[in-house]
């Protein structure tokens, strides 16, 4: 019986020594973006200058271009109007001072006042002067000197774009664009509420109009600023070894078997997360989208995709 038993033991032993390197690791999103930080190729970008003025520094008539009607929310109580009835959204109103009052820490915080030609609209900060660092932004409201100032540096200019999430300029609908193409910057113009600056753009390989919103770089939609949506310079220079061909796919955000890893990344973007599986043939490896889609790596070669 005991040498039954050993027999058995060594048997298992045995298996799990044969199947122990087959089981499937995990990977999470963080991990997931480490491991393919080493496909990422050199910055192609020249990042634009945004430098806002401290509200000390503004000077009377300057101009904030409103984006909703919702910007009466902001203003004080006035005889003159009803905030209620008020729609200024798509309208500019120009800046004509500031006055300060006391508050509880007989500190002066600051009320900001505007006008449209027919009313004059005031804002409490509830901060003093000092406090009104650069930074400083008004809900539903675009200083319009940083669109200038951003149209001073890419309108009329070609640049790579990044995305292949362009909207209408006409009906601001989204559509499917290209990605890593030459396009040439015609407009810069006030955006919305959450992205200021909208850029209106021709694709030079089609002369498709289309058009895109950008942050101001502020660390809350890093995501949407200047460098991550735009390239000074052709990126497929970053990546000679990929083929035309792969390339023009690239693009198009497709992919196709026998890809690369790093190719496939490009195409479709970093994964939400990846599953690695080694075995006697190597390494198997599963990255998984959003929507139930996903690509099979058989040694970092694509053998399977659903998209």
């Amino acid at each position: 019986m005991r040498r039954i038993i050993c027999y058995i033991l060594l048997t298992l032993a045995l298996a799990s020594c044969g199947t122990g390197i087959e089981s499937t690791t995990a990977v999470s999103e963080k991990q997931a973006r480490k491991e393919l930080a080493q496909y990422e190729g050199p910055k192609a970008v020249q990042s634009i200058r945004i430098r806002p003025d401290s509200v000390a520094m503004w000077q009377a008539d300057k101009q904030f271009y409103v984006t909703d009607d919702e910007v009466r929310l902001i203003f004080t109580h006035s005889e003159s109007y009803n905030t209620d009835t008020l729609h200024l959204g798509g309208h500019t109103l120009r800046y004509t001072g500031y006055d300060t009052g006391s508050v509880l820490d007989n500190q002066k915080d600051v009320t900001l006042n505007f006008t449209d030609g027919a009313n004059t609209y005031s804002i409490r900060t509830n901060r003093t002067l000092d406090e009104l660092h650069p930074d400083y932004t008004l809900p539903f409201m675009i200083d319009m000197d940083l669109i200038k100032q951003v149209a001073s540096q890419i309108a009329g200019s070609d640049l790579y774009i990044k995305t292949r999430i362009w909207y209408n300029p006409t009906t601001e609908e989204m559509i499917d664009g290209r990605q890593f193409i030459k396009v040439h910057i015609d407009s810069v113009l006030p955006g919305n509420k959450v992205l200021p600056i909208k850029v209106i753009f021709t694709a030079s390989d089609n002369q498709q109009k289309a058009m895109l919103w950008l942050s101001t770089g502020s660390s809350a939609m890093h995501s949407r600023d200047f460098d991550s949506m735009f390239a000074r310079q052709d990126l497929h220079l970053s990546y000679p070894q990929i083929s035309n061909e792969n390339w023009q796919r690239i693009t198009h955000g497709d992919v196709a078997l026998e890809m690369t890893k790093e190719e496939c990344r490009l195409a479709m973007g970093n994964p939400s997360s990846i599953n690695q599986r080694p075995d006697q043939t190597g390494l198997k490896e599963y990255w998984y989208y959003d929507g139930g889609r996903f690509l099979f790596f058989q040694d970092g070669i694509l053998k399977q995709f659903r998209k």
